[in-house]
């Protein structure tokens, strides 16, 4: 559900808005607002596609999306908890004029948590006011060192039927000349188009899709670890957790003691 089917956030007059919601339902349209807007995933995940890149938002993680960015949620876990705040932000920070994705930390956490008692409040409320302008004041703070879990989505028409296969089998041992044949493009080409349009190397995009795959796992605590690792096509758990740590700099026991 995107809340602008509710209210038009746009046309709210206060410079924050908190929106909580228990199981949140996307709608898959690509819209913009005026505000930014912080999303933060208590439970669950949630893909976002926002400037024609792709991210996943796992359990205890947030975004934050500039303002006038365009962005649509893709799809969830069967169910997620979601806090969004909007807010007006007036700064040179580059913080927020950049996508960023990154791990709560504790106190942001608890100040999150905290905010839910103003969930929809359309009127202005001076608590309400001074608490979110301490929060999105340190929130630069709080995320110095985010981490951009995204794929680009290519958008050279030549690369679709390869794409599609790729995020189809991405688990299984794929080589730049199979992508060739399904392009119909030669060796040579779809090497050239492939690194301009997602800025990877197929190896480094297959890897950054077994990751994103396997935090979506993990998120659903339906696998183990090891489950996981062999489900999105790793031969060894220590081959998963090597490639996760390259990717995401710690290891996947962390992860899944932060979402617990």
């Amino acid at each position: 559900m995107d809340t602008s089917d509710v209210i038009s956030i746009d046309e709210i007059n206060k410079p924050y808005l908190v929106w909580f919601e228990e199981n949140w339902v996307h709608d898959d349209v690509l819209h913009h607002h005026k505000k930014g807007q912080l999303v933060y995933v208590e439970s669950g995940f949630q893909y976002i596609t926002i400037e024609e890149k792709k991210y996943l938002l796992p359990q205890n993680h947030a975004v934050w999306i500039p303002a006038d960015a365009v962005h649509k949620t893709n799809s969830h876990s069967e169910k997620i908890k979601l806090m969004i705040m909007f807010a007006d932000i007036d700064s040179t920070d580059s913080f927020y004029h950049e996508v960023n994705v990154f791990s709560v930390p504790p106190v942001l956490k608890e100040m999150i948590k905290y905010a839910e008692k103003w969930s929809k409040n359309t009127a202005e409320n001076k608590d309400e006011t001074l608490f979110l302008g301490a929060l999105f004041n340190e929130l630069p703070h709080f995320v110095a060192h985010s981490l951009k879990l995204h794929i680009s989505l290519p958008k050279d028409k030549r690369l679709t039927k390869a794409m599609d296969y790729l995020h189809d089998y991405y688990s299984k041992d794929i080589k730049i000349e199979d992508l060739s044949d399904i392009a119909l493009l030669s060796l040579r080409t779809l090497e050239r188009i492939f690194k301009k349009e997602t800025g990877l190397t197929l190896s480094k995009y297959q890897q950054m899709l077994r990751i994103i795959k396997s935090l979506e796992l993990l998120s659903s605590d339906h696998l183990t670890i090891s489950e996981t690792a062999y489900e999105v096509g790793y031969k060894s758990v220590q081959a998963y957790t090597r490639s996760f740590q390259s990717v995401m700099k710690f290891r996947p026991t962390d992860f899944v003691k932060n979402i617990k």
